[in-house]
């Protein structure tokens, strides 16, 4: 079982932008001190739900912070990003980091990012399994053209190709990085089932609904045309996020993020404006919080390793993204992750 961070980069209600960074910052180092597995980056526009505005970004800071640790986009957008530029510092990252990069990608949502950088409605709408090919294309090939609706360009040779890492193929397959797609709905399943490409969960989904977001996944995989074997191997790649907040007493747990997410959650997700005026449900800041708490290893280290172990048995998914700065301090993050390393890592075991 691999456990790592997931770090959205929060900004809780007080606080500055440029602190809210610093412990983004701060909780990735700790991450690998604390001998975690992954740390993997969140990508927002224009709201306090997260002040990281390019994840690759933030990643090529933190894989030159660290020497261990694997360090990931959760996710960069695809819709609001040229597929070939996010691809071409992908690779980059790949080859510089020694193959320590995962690159998750996602749909991201009708927000007015959309037409900010002028992508338009239909990129999100219609246009991400074409910029995901794009992208894997560029990944995958030495020299790549592009005929579609939205990319078209003459025939050019990749550089840097993904292919020359020194230290030879790493987790992504044939010597590329690790690319990942979250998943949200039966269609995206579906489209990286059909790329052979591992998922990201939310941390919205349940053990239930991410058991069912998995056996699709794999019934999909396998009309594709793909080998049981292959299958196995791309499953065991699969991503889940939750959130983890350890404690000596589980209630002390609860209730250091229901005094604390709220605030963020209420700020941050109203922040956010649709492209197209389109009206959106929003979700309650304490009933989501509690949902959460109730959902992910939140309590004591014990319980934390209990509820992870059950999570991996009930969908098959071993490997963890868990946001750990819910409670808005650099200190308590930092004690939080230490914890997860020295007291429920043990336990997984």
């Amino acid at each position: 079982m691999r456990v790592g961070t997931f770090v959205l980069a929060a900004q809780f209600p007080g606080q500055g932008q440029g602190e809210t960074l610093h412990r983004a910052v701060r909780s990735a180092e700790v991450a690998e001190e604390a001998g975690l597995d992954a740390v993997w980056l969140a990508e927002h526009h224009f709201v306090p739900y997260g002040v990281c505005p390019s994840a690759i970004t933030l990643a090529a800071l933190l894989l030159g912070r660290t020497r261990r640790i694997r360090v990931g986009t959760a996710v960069s957008v695809l819709p609001t990003a040229h597929p070939v530029a996010l691809a071409e510092q992908a690779a980059l990252l790949h080859i510089a980091s020694g193959g320590r990069f995962s690159l998750g990608v996602g749909r991201g949502g009708p927000w007015v990012d959309l037409e900010v950088f002028g992508a338009g409605l239909g990129a999100y709408e219609e246009g991400f399994p074409e910029s995901l090919d794009l992208l894997l294309r560029w990944l995958r090939e030495p020299r790549v053209a592009a005929d579609g609706p939205r990319y078209r360009f003459r025939e050019v040779a990749v550089v840097p190709r993904p292919d020359e890492l020194l230290a030879g193929p790493e987790e992504g397959g044939g010597g590329g990085p690790e690319t990942v797609v979250a998943c949200t709905s039966p269609q995206s399943v579906r489209l990286a089932a059909a790329r052979n490409l591992p998922m990201l969960l939310g941390m919205h989904c349940g053990d239930e609904d991410k058991a069912a977001m998995t056996a699709l996944w794999r019934r999909e995989a396998l009309a594709a045309g793909r080998s049981p074997d292959e299958v196995a191997r791309t499953a065991a790649r699969h991503v889940s996020a939750g959130v983890a907040q350890l404690a000596d007493r589980a209630e002390d747990a609860v209730e250091s993020l229901v005094k604390s997410m709220p605030g963020w959650l209420r700020q941050g997700l109203d922040a956010h404006v649709t492209v197209d005026g389109r009206q959106r449900a929003m979700r309650d800041p304490v009933a989501y919080t509690e949902l959460l708490c109730a959902l992910h290893p939140v309590g004591t280290p014990r319980l934390a390793a209990d509820r992870l172990a059950a999570t991996a048995e009930r969908t098959g998914i071993t490997r963890f993204a868990l946001l750990v700065e819910g409670s808005g301090d650099v200190a308590a993050t930092e004690e939080n992750i230490r914890r997860l390393g020295a007291e429920v890592l043990p336990l997984l075991a």
